[in-house]
């Protein structure tokens, strides 16, 4: 239960950071974040964190 969680937060995690980058470079309108270059680092971090968690599930599913 535990790994499909941690699946989802970090699927999660990326999606939002995707949605950051396309809203801080402007090109997604309807939000205040539009056009604001430091959400688009947010949402890379985001994007990282994510995709790490992701990665850290995978080997923890695999060690077992």
């Amino acid at each position: 239960m535990k790994r499909i969680v941690s699946a989802l937060l970090g699927a999660l995690l990326c999606v939002v950071g995707v949605i950051w980058i396309v809203q801080g470079l402007g090109s997604l309108h309807g939000s205040p974040m539009t056009g604001h270059s430091e959400w688009s680092y947010a949402g890379g971090v985001l994007v990282v964190l994510g995709a790490g968690l992701l990665l850290w599930t995978g080997y923890r599913s695999l060690r077992r």
